[in-house]
């Protein structure tokens, strides 16, 4: 199903995904795509890739400014419909994902997990996952996480599919994009707690 539908959606959402590289580098620069390593099954590290949301300003010390003040409402706009996900489909095809999982999140945070936190990575990530569909950015790490290792014991086909239509009317009401107070996600610290970009 993955290597299908991914097939499909790209040969027919290839016309679109072009116009949108190119409304990205007419309003963000170049590159059009964001690029970054991420934990998969297993742990395994892959490269997923984006369109870009954000500019890349940066103050007097060379250091990127914070992201509310690097997201445009261009970039605002291509997430809350989801828009900059494209590209995952490529990911899709290749193996790395699969439509329905656990979304990939910082190589860094591979460290900061609990054990069962961990679970998360005995399926593929994915582009959408039940977390998703259940308050998106706005649900705590701690829910997030929770319902991860509840799909990697539940996950079925039938659950897929549901997982997928609730994914259409998730994107369409566009809400739960930011953590309340943030432009995208607090970081995951575990015990820490401390805040930064989203993955």
């Amino acid at each position: 199903m993955d290597i299908a539908i991914s097939t499909i959606a790209l040969i027919i959402l290839g016309p679109v995904m072009a116009v949108l590289a190119a409304l990205v580098a007419s309003r963000l620069g170049t590159p059009v795509f964001f690029a970054q390593d991420r934990p998969g099954l297993g742990g395994r590290i892959f490269r997923l890739y984006k369109f870009r949301t954000m500019t890349d300003a940066r103050d007097e010390h060379g250091e990127l400014l914070p992201d509310s003040e690097r997201l445009t409402a261009f970039g605002r706009f291509m997430r809350s419909a989801s828009l900059d996900e494209l590209p995952e489909l490529w990911n899709v095809l290749k193996g790395d994902m699969s439509l329905v999982g656990p979304r990939p999140l910082l190589v860094e945070y591979l460290e900061r997990y609990t054990r069962e936190q961990a679970r998360r990575h005995e399926v593929r990530p994915g582009m959408t996952g039940l977390a998703q569909v259940s308050g998106r950015n706005a649900v705590s790490w701690e829910v997030r996480f929770a319902l991860d290792v509840w799909y990697v014991d539940n996950h079925s086909f039938w659950l897929d599919v549901k997982i997928l239509a609730m994914t259409v009317w998730t994107v369409l009401r566009r809400e739960g994009v930011t953590s309340p107070g943030h432009a995208t996600m607090p970081e995951f610290t575990g015990d820490r707690g401390s805040e930064g970009e989203d993955a």
